[in-house]
Order: structure tokens, then C-alpha cells, then sequence
């Protein structure tokens, strides 16, 4: 009954109204430094490379295509139990007939504060900042300036006044994290964490117009990850987050069997589940674990008032991952250390 009140209070925090908001992935969980550079680290292995693409909106317009690409690399500070994450978040997306182009180069550093010497449970203070670039075609671009009262006639000027199209400034995010085990033979983990992004408050106007600036974002993240037995386990993951008058809130439940004669030693690990872009997309998933590589799937059914056009048909997002080890002869923890893990 307990591990049920967990899932249902979890689960109710999707009871937020929300709004989409613009680039954001479905399997937000695969994306880490995205959401908060506190979440850097919170994994059982010496480092992680994960990579996400993202085809949206092809059935009615022109594509949205979104990749992400981080690596983290995390190592014991000392001879205690705290450790520090270095790690860099690579960004780049493609939007809209005008071909509005996103890249984003973001190293991060987060350092885990352990409080405890008995178990995992971290305090853990992240931050990410680095370049980004947005770009459009403007040979793309088409106005009303350019209908003569009976055509269009794209020889006509587009009556637009930006002279370069591109944009270029710093960016910059803060977070905290908190992390730990909890339950028979710690077997169980859960984190939380808040993050701000946009902190300085970058400008972001192709007419350079120094009054436009991006809005400060706040993402609050949470999972849980608790054993049924020994071979399967729940996962629940939820993000809300707000940026200017926009929100967005996303979240689910997923189901993993180990597959193998033994729980500790298992080749594969399958999984399903399901999450929810509240007003948006409903999502199902599937996910295969082969010894240290994952492979996601899921799709966007899409469930707002576009769904009219779109005929519920969103976007299908593929994740990779893989979680090694520096020295291949040693456990995943080295002996008298607690790894900050989900």
C-alpha cells in the first residue's frame, strides 16, 4: 500500500494546466542537463553518453526535426564519499518552412555533496553555460509584401529589415538536486530537483532589438524508481516547468522486467510505459537494455485542439545510451564509496 500512495501521489502532480512551450522532448528523462545541470551524474557507472532525435509534425507541415547529444563524466572526490560530474549538452534543431535553425554548445559541472555515510543520498549543485546560435533562411521566408493584390510574386522585397540572419549569445543555467536511496537493502531511489535557466537574461532578436530577451525558465523535476521483485520495477518521471507566461507539464509511468536467470547478472531488460504532455500528447514507450546500451521509442498521439489537423498523429522521438566504466576489472562502485545513482 505504500509503494501505491507513492505512485498515486506522484502521479497527481500531472493535474497541472499546461501550455506547449517550444523545443522540448518526450523522453524528457533522456535528456538530463536540459532539464537540470544538478541532474548531471545520477547514474551507476563512471560515465554517459545519450542521444535523442526527434521527427515532430510531418504529417501536416514541415518537419520539426530536434537532436541532443550529452556526455557526462563523473569521478570520487577524494577519500570521501562526494563526487564531481563534468559533462557538455550539444543541442540543434530545425523548425518550420523558414527553416529556423537552433544549435546550442553547453558545458556543464555538477558537484554531489554526500550526507551520508550509511547510503546513496547526495545534495547535488549543477551549472551550464555555453554558446548558442539560431539562424534563418530568409530565401524561405514569404510576407504579405509580397501578394501584388492578385499573387504572390516572391521578385517583390519581403518588406522585413533583418540584415543578418543569425544570432549568436551566451547562455546560462543553475540547479540543485537531491538524491537517495531508500528501502530494503537500498534498492529503491528517488530525486528531486529545481533548476533555473536563462539566468542572464540572453537577447534574442534578429531585428537586434535589445529589448527582447529570453524569459527566465524553471523546471521542477522528480522520479522514482521502486522494486516489485526481484526481476521488475516502476519508474515514474514528472517535469513541470514555466517560462514566461507559458507551461508545460509532462510525466508517466514505466514498467521494466529484467530478462535472465539472475536478477543481479541480467543481459536485457524490457520496458513499457506511458506518459502524459498534459493538454498536448499522450506517449506510449518501449525500452530495451542490453547490457550497458538503452534503446527508446516512443510517439506523440497528439490529444489538443491540433489534433484536428494533425489527425492525433505528433512526432516519434528514438533515444540511445550508453553507461561504462573506467576500468572494466572493478565493480561499478568502487569499495567504501556510495554512488550518486537513479
Amino acid at each position: 500500500m505504500r509503494q501505491q500512495r507513492i505512485i498515486i501521489i506522484f502521479l497527481l502532480i500531472l493535474g497541472t494546466a499546461a501550455r506547449a512551450q517550444d523545443i522540448h522532448f518526450s523522453q524528457f528523462y533522456e535528456t538530463p542537463l536540459l532539464r537540470n545541470p544538478a541532474l548531471a551524474g545520477l547514474f551507476t557507472g563512471d560515465y554517459r553518453v545519450q542521444t535523442v532525435f526527434r521527427d515532430q509534425w510531418n504529417s501536416f507541415t514541415d518537419a520539426y526535426r530536434t537532436g541532443s547529444l550529452n556526455a557526462e563524466l563523473k569521478w570520487p572526490v577524494g577519500n570521501g564519499n562526494d563526487y564531481f560530474t563534468t559533462a557538455l549538452q550539444v543541442l540543434y534543431d530545425k523548425a518550420g518552412t523558414a527553416a529556423l535553425t537552433t544549435t546550442e554548445l553547453l558545458p556543464a559541472f555538477n558537484y554531489h555533496k554526500s550526507l551520508s555515510d550509511n547510503k546513496p543520498m547526495f545534495l547535488s549543485l549543477g551549472f551550464m553555460g555555453g554558446l548558442v546560435e539560431k539562424t534563418l533562411d530568409l530565401s524561405k521566408v514569404t510576407t504579405n509584401s509580397q501578394f501584388n493584390g492578385t499573387a504572390y510574386d516572391p521578385a517583390l522585397p519581403n518588406g522585413e529589415t533583418i540584415l543578418t540572419p543569425n544570432v549568436h549569445y551566451l547562455d546560462g543555467s543553475l540547479g540543485i538536486s537531491f538524491n537517495t536511496a531508500f528501502g530494503a537493502e537500498n534498492a529503491n531511489s528517488m530525486y528531486v530537483g529545481f533548476a533555473y535557466h536563462h539566468l542572464n537574461r540572453p537577447k534574442n532578436s534578429f531585428y537586434k532589438n535589445p529589448t527582447v530577451e529570453l524569459d527566465p525558465k524553471i523546471v521542477l523535476s522528480g522520479g522514482v524508481k521502486i522494486g516489485v521483485n526481484d526481476y521488475s520495477y516502476f519508474t515514474l518521471y514528472a517535469d513541470y516547468s514555466r517560462q514566461g507566461p507559458s507551461t508545460e507539464t509532462i510525466g508517466g509511468v514505466l514498467y521494466s522486467y529484467k530478462l535472465g536467470p539472475d536478477p543481479d547478472n541480467y543481459p536485457y531488460t524490457f520496458t513499457l510505459g506511458t506518459l502524459l504532455r498534459w493538454n498536448d500528447a499522450l506517449i506510449p514507450v518501449i525500452k530495451l537494455e542490453m547490457y550497458s546500451f538503452n534503446l527508446g521509442l516512443s510517439y506523440d498521439v497528439n490529444v489538443s485542439r491540433l489534433n484536428t489537423v494533425s489527425n492525433s498523429r505528433g512526432g516519434f522521438e528514438l533515444s540511445l545510451s550508453y553507461i561504462g566504466l573506467l576500468d572494466r576489472n572493478r565493480e561499478k562502485t568502487p569499495a567504501g564509496f556510495h554512488d550518486p545513482r537513479f
